[in-house]
Formats: structure tokens, sequence, C-alpha cells
């Protein structure tokens, strides 16, 4: 499937770094968006929308009375107005930016299959937030990595929550629920016929007689207005189930929200 990345060249490693309680470093990138890119922008939102409906599906599963921007609006993505809808947006834009960053940024294969057959728009999507494996070679080697992130946000504004204590809290959760994620993910790439994804998975599933590295991250997405650095600090991993090994994110930006429902219009506008 092919992803498009320009827009990662928006996410800026500001090199700035803060200090939780608990004394782990943590970096902050920053979102420097530009909405008038209209070539970028376009992209990005066509690399967001295949997250929900692949462009070549579309024609076989929506409905014959809907056109393909009012299935993906209606029947596909959460909504835009008051209710669940706006944090669902928020959280699926979060999730889908830290999978860029694990992918393009960090080189980790993550599937893109948390999204696609989702029931309800307006829900959660069930298990991990992102998955990322990174292979050594064919065969299963020591130093395979399989990365697990949480991810939380904030994007209203001037409302400073810290939003990375609560990752790091739902972070602790992943452990148990590793073994799930992998078999959802290895269903839907049985589903794509993605043999190749399947083998990767295939190895992750198998800790016991061939052990690989598992890392635990915890990222917090903020709008510029309700970032606040002293209170993110507060941060503390200590009672993480393997706080050892457990990494932390800031992501921040100005006007997150305005710019998670554009992509969404434009997502569905240009279907």
């Amino acid at each position: 499937m092919p992803w498009s990345c320009d827009h990662l060249e928006w996410l800026i490693d500001t090199g700035e770094t803060f200090t939780t309680s608990c004394g782990k470093s943590v970096p902050i990138y920053e979102l420097r968006y530009d909405m008038n890119n209209a070539q970028i922008m376009s992209e990005w939102a066509k690399h967001f929308r295949n997250h929900y409906c692949l462009d070549a599906e579309l024609p076989f599963l929506k409905p014959e009375t809907k056109s393909n921007s009012e299935y993906l609006l209606t029947m596909k993505f959460p909504d835009a107005k008051p209710g669940l809808g706006p944090s669902i947006r928020s959280g699926d834009f979060a999730e889908i930016l830290v999978a860029d960053y694990l992918q393009y940024l960090r080189k980790y294969y993550v599937p893109r299959t948390r999204y696609d057959r989702k029931i309800i728009g307006n829900e959660s999507s069930k298990g991990s937030d992102v998955l990322g494996f990174k292979k050594q070679g064919v065969e299963p080697h020591k130093n395979d990595k399989l990365i697990v992130y949480e991810v939380k946000t904030k994007l209203s504004e001037n409302k400073k929550v810290n939003v990375l204590q609560a990752a790091i809290n739902d972070s602790s959760k992943d452990e148990s629920r590793i073994a799930e994620s992998l078999n959802a993910i290895k269903q839907r790439l049985f589903d794509k016929k993605d043999l190749s994804g399947i083998r990767v998975i295939s190895r992750f599933q198998n800790n016991i007689d061939d052990p690989y590295k598992t890392i635990f991250g915890a990222a917090a997405v903020v709008t510029n207005s309700s970032c606040c650095f002293d209170t993110l600090a507060e941060s503390d991993s200590a009672d993480h189930v393997a706080a050892n090994i457990l990494e932390m994110l800031v992501i921040r930006g100005q006007n997150l929200m305005s710019l998670v429902h554009a992509l969404y219009d434009k997502a569905a506008n240009e279907a």
C-alpha cells in the first residue's frame, strides 16, 4: 500500500527535552504544518483516508445512494459535531501521527490495520494504540524489537491536563494486551493477503522460544495553548510494569483540532 509521508517534513525534533518527576528525559517534537500547502495537505488527507477505507475499495463498500464523501463522513469517519466524535477524531489523528513517526522516522514496520473495519465511527478501536516491529534479518534474533505505544491527546484549547501521565498509566496495560493485539493485526493482514506482514507478526508471537526486545512507549499529543511542561513534568512512571524500558514523547502544535477537522474534510471531499 503506498503510504505518503511528505507531511512528516512538518514534524520537527526541536532538540528540547524536559525531565519527569521520575527522572526520565522526554523529547519534544513540534508539528509545524502549513494548511496553505495544498499538495502536501492533499497527500496527507489521502494517506489519512486510506487508513479507514482504501480508495480502490470505496466503489464496492459505499451504498449506491451515497457519494464517496457522504459515505466517509457518515459511516467511516468519526463525527465533527459535538459529542464523542471530535475526541475520537483527535485520538485517531494522534495515533496515526505516532504510527507515521515510528515508521518513517524510526524505521519500524507499522501495520495499518486499526481503523478500516471499525463498525462504529465514534468509538475507539480496541487493543494497543500503535505497534511497530523491527527485525534484524530473516531468522529470529534476540535484538528484534517490538515497540508498543500508548497515545493520549489534549487538542482542545486552553485546557492544561497531564495526558502524558494518562498515557503512562494505560501503557502499563499493554503488557497483557500484546497477544490480543498481535492476533488482531494478523487476522487483518490475512484478510488483505499480506503474507510478508503475517510472517513478521508470527515471529513476534513467539517470545518464549525466540526472545526479542519489547519496548513500551507513552506519547502525548497536545495543542500549544494546552501544553504546559510544568504539568507534563509531574509525570511519574515508577509504577509502570516495565519502567526501565518505557520511553516517552511529546508532540505539540498550533491549533491542532483545526488541523484535524481540515484533514477529515479534505480526506472526504477529495475521495
